[in-house]
């Protein structure tokens, strides 16, 4: 059975939003992002994070010039590019880029029987799918990489969760920048 991992770049506050949050990529964060995304047999996303990606490092794994890119971020962009994608979207009619279609109607079934076959970690990451995600029981693990600003502005980590979400701390590790990747196991209520 594989699991599923959650991960999310977030600031001290609980910011999940990239634009203006303090959070700085760098060539160690995406070298271990990349790590993580290359050790998962597939990605789901929802509709807005599959977007932002496709977008952002479709073309620059294609090898099209782009003024914010550095050379150290071209290996993220060619894992992300041939990773194996599920795009849970109730709006688009058609994807490609190695992805397919989860409706929402089919999530948690369609997550369920991916789980169930035998092979490799699942990987997610954004907002609003994860929150859904965790509310169903589908997520195993989570790796919250924390960095070391403080927004007072944005969307938080899995804002709106129902119930308070035991977690068991499995690992840490920390980088150069000061961020530092919070690595959890979900509790199983007995």
């Amino acid at each position: 059975m594989r699991s599923l991992l959650y991960s999310i770049n977030v600031t001290l506050d609980g910011c999940v939003d990239h634009a203006g949050s303090g959070v700085i990529p760098d060539q160690e964060l995406h070298e271990r992002s990349a790590e993580t995304i290359a050790a998962a047999d597939a990605l789901i996303f929802g509709r807005i994070t599959y977007q932002m990606m496709e977008e952002a490092w479709r073309p620059v794994a294609a090898g099209e010039p782009a003024d914010w890119v550095e050379d150290w971020m071209r290996p993220f962009a060619r894992t992300i590019d041939g990773a194996k994608k599920y795009v849970v979207t109730q709006t688009l009619d058609r994807v490609d880029w190695n992805a397919e279609i989860i409706r929402p109607a089919d999530l948690e079934a369609t997550v369920r029987k991916l789980k169930a076959q035998p092979g490799g970690r699942l990987h997610t990451g954004g907002v609003r799918l994860p929150l859904t995600l965790v509310q169903l029981g589908l997520v195993d693990e989570f790796e919250f990489v924390v960095h070391p600003a403080v927004t007072g502005r944005g969307p938080r980590l899995l804002d709106g969760l129902p119930a308070p979400l035991p977690l068991t701390l499995m690992g840490r590790t920390d980088y150069a920048s000061g961020a530092v990747a919070l690595r959890y196991a979900a509790r199983i209520s007995a």
